[in-house]
């Protein structure tokens, strides 16, 4: 990667490799800055590059055995265990919740030595009109309620319609907010209507914690998965994330490697910190691991904790808990053993 950022550091002061460990350990809200389009504005990415460097990821490092179980119970503790169906039901809603309360059997914490170590998932994340739900089945479990809005997922709402989502969900007592950029701004290069278009999601969501949700699928390029994602901490997202979950193509390796390297150049130019979140065709252990791999490398250990990494996945915590029961008992247990909801 390769940038023209001149004017950004004239304006602020760069951290550098040595500080970004104390800067994450005590981070607080990203406070976002403003419109700066000389730290993005000459960025371009090369994807070769980029999909080499991802495709040694799960080759040059292997975690076995104990210590791949380890790896898998920090996977829990980072999943926002979501469901987004037409066919949700208090009922449906109600009873991911109960498994994000107690993400592994009873003899599978036992077995590990984690029966008082308060397992849960990092979030739950339900449409607006089951976090009132959502809150009353997690009262007293610590696990946070994640609710989409803004018109999810196209985005294609009128703005006054999608800040009220915003609100709606925040009073239902949602804890994060999953927004949608419009893709458009991106695909046009209007940066600054992107930079306006999410800081007044930011506003709306007051105390709650944002996720900007890019639709990387859509956006063509890495350069512009790239700029999208430095113009939404710009503009004071605390996540940044890769997918609806329902584009074509959704998370990806090289797609993260290119947004957590934002981050990372974001942090070094403002001092402000922000969080990863890959969603959408994560389905595996192995998958689990290679992104938690990922996150090490790039940005060390505080992003491979819920407060600064999320996955976005229904499904995953199955394969998870079926590979736990794996290395418990040597033997594979079938997928159906390990519903959801």
């Amino acid at each position: 990667m390769s940038r023209n950022i001149a004017e950004a550091a004239a304006t602020h002061r760069e951290v550098t490799g040595s500080q970004l460990v104390s800067l994450a350990s005590a981070h607080k809200r990203n406070t976002g800055t403003d419109f700066l389009p000389a730290m993005f504005e000459n960025m371009s990415v090369n994807l070769s590059a980029t999909e080499r460097r991802t495709a040694t990821l799960a080759t040059r490092r292997t975690v076995k055995k104990d210590w791949q179980a380890a790896w898998l119970v920090r996977a829990i503790e980072c999943i926002d265990l979501t469901t987004l169906a037409g066919d949700d039901t208090p009922g449906k809603v109600e009873r991911l919740c109960a498994k994000a309360r107690n993400p592994l059997r009873p003899d599978l914490l036992k077995a590990l030595g984690l029966e008082d170590y308060g397992l849960t998932t990092g979030a739950v994340c339900v449409y607006p009109m089951m976090v009132a739900t959502a809150v009353k089945a997690l009262e007293g479990s610590g696990v946070p309620v994640a609710s989409v809005a803004t018109g999810f997922p196209a985005g294609l709402t009128p703005m006054k319609d999608r800040l009220a989502e915003i609100a709606y969900a925040v009073g239902e007592g949602a804890d994060e907010i999953d927004i949608v950029i419009s893709r458009r701004h991106v695909l046009t290069g209007n940066w600054a209507a992107l930079y306006e278009e999410v800081r007044a999601m930011r506003e709306a969501c007051g105390d709650a914690h944002m996720k900007a949700i890019l639709s990387t699928g859509e956006l063509k390029t890495l350069s512009n998965v790239y700029k999208a994602s430095m113009v939404s901490m710009m503009a004071g997202s605390d996540f940044v994330k890769t997918s609806t979950g329902m584009e074509a193509v959704n998370a990806t390796l090289p797609v993260s490697l290119t947004m957590v390297r934002s981050i990372r150049d974001y942090l070094r130019f403002t001092g402000n910190v922000c969080g990863f979140k890959p969603a959408g065709g994560i389905r595996t252990a192995k998958d689990a691991i290679s992104w938690l791999i990922l996150m090490k490398e790039e940005l060390g250990d505080d992003w491979v904790k819920p407060d600064l990494f999320r996955f976005g996945a229904s499904s995953l915590l199955g394969d998870i808990e079926r590979q736990i029961e794996h290395n418990v008992t040597g033997r594979y247990s079938s997928a159906d053993r390990h519903g959801m909801a």
